[in-house]
C-alpha cells in the first residue's frame, strides 16, 4: 500500500464498529493517527474492543456522547456507512464542517491498485462478480471489495500495482467520499431507492453520481445509455465516456445485435451461448463486459465466463426443481424494480413470494410485469399493500402467510407442474429477517426440505 502521511498525527473519530470501523481504526493508527472509536451496540467484552484497546485505541461504547466531538479537536470522522447523516453525533459533526467519510475513502487514498468501481440501484454485486470473474480467467490478479467480499480498505492494504480491486459500491459508501477516484467507474442504473436513509430522491441520486465526480481525462466514466438518471450523472464527468445499451447499436460502445454482443465492432459472443436468466441480466453483462475489455482481457476469457456463469446467491439464484416445480431465489431484491425485471425474466407461470420492510411507498409500479403471476403468496409488513396491487391486478390466489418458510409451503400447494416459485420479495428484510441473505437461506432451506 501507498505509505501516506495523510493522517500522522490526526485526531479520527471512527462512528460504528463492524467490520469496516474495525479495519479503519486499525488502519489509520497503522497510519500514525490518534484514532478514537465509537459503538453503540458494543460492549467492553467484544473481542474488536478488547483488539482495539490492546492497540493502544480508545473505545467508547453503548452511546453517542456528543462529547466525542464537543469536547475535543477533531480532524476527521470514518462512520460506518449503515449509520445515517441523522445520528446526533455524524450530524454534529456536519454541522461543524468536520470532514465526514467511509472506509471507501481511505482505501482509495492507499491503493497502489487501479480501482474498478461499480455503483447502481440494482445488479451490482452480479455485475462486480461478472468483472471479477473475467479478470481472473485472464489471469489479471483482480480482488473483489467493497460492499461485496472484504472491506475495501482491507483489501487495498495488500494490493499492489499488479491487481486490479473489483469494487462494489452502495449509495452509503459513495456519499462519504471525497476524493475517491476510480479508474474506471461503473453507474448500472438508478432507480429510486433507500429514501428513509437519504430523505430525498436528489440526495440518492447525487450519491450516486460521487462515482464519476472526481475521474479525469485517464479515467473511463461507463455509462448506461439507456437510462436517463445515469447519462444526467454522466454529463458531470471529465472522464472518457464508453456507452453501453441493450437497445441501441454503438459506434464504439457494447451493445447487441445480430444476437450477438459486441464491443466496438467486434463480436464477443453469441446470446444464446450465455447462461445467466433474465433479459436485466444483459446490462449488467455489457457493462462487465465494457470493463474487462479495457484491460485488455480475452474473448476466450469472456466467453467462458458467461457460459458457466450461473448468478450470485439471493440473485434470481436457481435452487431446485420439485416436481417440475422451479424455484428462484432472488432475496436480493430489495426494491420494485428488481424484482420487476425478475418478473421480466420468465415467460412461465409464476407464483410470487413477496413482502417485507415497509418504507412508505406503494407497489404500483409492479403493475405493467404482473402478466405471467398466477398467484401471489405475502408476508411481512407490505403484505396489505401488495395484496391491493394483486387484486386491482385481477391476480386470483392471494395467500398471506407469516414468513418466507410458510410462503414456500403455501406456494408449492397451489403450484402446478412447469410453474415457476420465486421469492423477489421487492422490499428489504429488516422487519423479520436480519438481512436479504438470512431471508435467502431460509427460502432455500424450505423449498429443500419440500423433498
Amino acid at each position: 500500500m501507498k505509505r501516506i502521511s495523510d493522517y500522522l498525527h490526526k485526531e479520527v473519530l471512527v462512528i460504528g464498529l463492524a467490520k469496516s470501523g474495525l479495519a479503519s481504526a486499525k488502519l489509520l493508527h497503522q497510519l500514525g493517527a490518534n484514532v478514537t472509536v465509537n459503538d453503540l451496540k458494543a460492549t467492553d467484552t467484544d473481542a474488536a474492543v478488547e483488539e482495539l484497546r490492546d492497540l493502544g485505541i480508545q473505545v467508547v461504547c453503548g452511546d453517542h456522547p456528543l462529547s466525542l466531538i464537543k469536547d475535543k479537536t477533531i480532524d476527521l470522522v470514518v462512520k460506518n456507512p449503515g449509520i445515517p447523516y441523522s445520528n446526533p453525533l455524524v450530524a454534529l459533526a456536519v454541522e461543524k464542517n468536520l470532514p465526514v467519510i467511509t472506509e471507501v475513502e481511505l482505501a482509495y487514498k492507499i491503493s497502489e491498485a487501479d480501482i474498478i468501481a461499480i455503483t447502481g440501484s440494482n445488479g451490482k454485486t452480479t455485475t462486480t462478480t461478472l468483472i471479477y470473474e473475467m479478470l481472473k480467467e485472464d489471469q489479471k490478479q483482480p480482488l473483489i471489495a467493497g460492499n461485496i467480499g472484504t472491506v475495501a480498505c482491507e483489501v487495498a492494504q495488500n494490493a499492489t500495482s499488479d491487481n486490479v480491486i473489483v469494487m462494489e459500491l452502495s449509495s452509503f459508501q459513495l456519499l462519504g467520499t471525497i476524493e475517491f477516484k476510480p479508474a474506471i467507474a461503473i453507474i448500472l442504473n438508478i432507480f429510486e431507492a433507500h429514501l428513509d436513509y437519504h430523505g430525498t430522491k436528489d440526495e440518492y441520486v447525487f450519491a450516486k453520481g460521487k462515482i464519476y465526480q472526481n475521474q479525469s481525462g485517464s479515467d473511463v466514466s461507463i455509462i448506461n445509455l439507456d437510462d436517463q438518471e445515469v447519462c444526467e450523472r454522466s454529463e458531470k464527468s471529465h472522464a472518457e465516456k464508453l456507452f453501453f445499451s441493450t437497445t441501441r447499436e454503438l459506434e464504439s460502445g457494447t451493445y447487441i445485435k445480430d444476437e450477438s454482443i459486441w464491443f466496438k465492432n467486434e463480436r464477443v459472443i453469441y446470446l444464446k451461448d450465455i447462461v445467466l436468466p433474465g433479459v436485466h441480466n444483459l446490462e449488467n453483462i455489457l457493462a462487465a463486459v465494457s470493463a474487462v475489455k479495457l484491460k485488455g482481457v480475452s474473448n476466450e476469457s469472456i466467453k467462458k465466463v458467461l457460459t458457466s456463469f450461473t448468478g450470485v446467491k439471493h440473485r434470481l439464484q436457481f435452487v431446485d426443481t420439485i416436481e417440475s416445480r422451479r424455484f428462484y431465489n432472488d432475496s436480493k431484491a430489495t426494491n420494485i424494480l428488481a424484482t420487476s425485471k425478475a418478473l421480466q425474466a420468465f415467460s412461465m407461470p409464476t407464483i410470487l413470494l413477496a413482502g417485507g420492510l415497509d418504507r412508505g411507498n406503494e407497489f404500483d409500479e409492479l403493475k405493467p410485469y404482473l402478466d405471467n403471476v398466477k398467484a401471489m403468496v405475502l408476508f411481512g409488513e407490505t403484505a396489505p399493500k401488495l395484496e391491493r396491487i394483486a387484486n386491482e391486478s385481477g391476480i386470483e390466489v392471494i395467500k398471506r402467510v407469516d414468513n418466507v418458510e410458510q410462503a414456500v409451503s403455501a406456494a408449492f400447494q397451489i403450484s402446478e407442474e412447469e410453474d415457476v416459485i420465486l421469492l423477489s420479495p421487492a422490499c428489504a428484510s429488516w422487519d423479520q429477517y436480519k438481512t436479504f441473505e438470512e431471508r435467502g437461506d431460509i427460502f432455500i432451506h424450505a423449498v429443500h426440505k419440500l423433498k
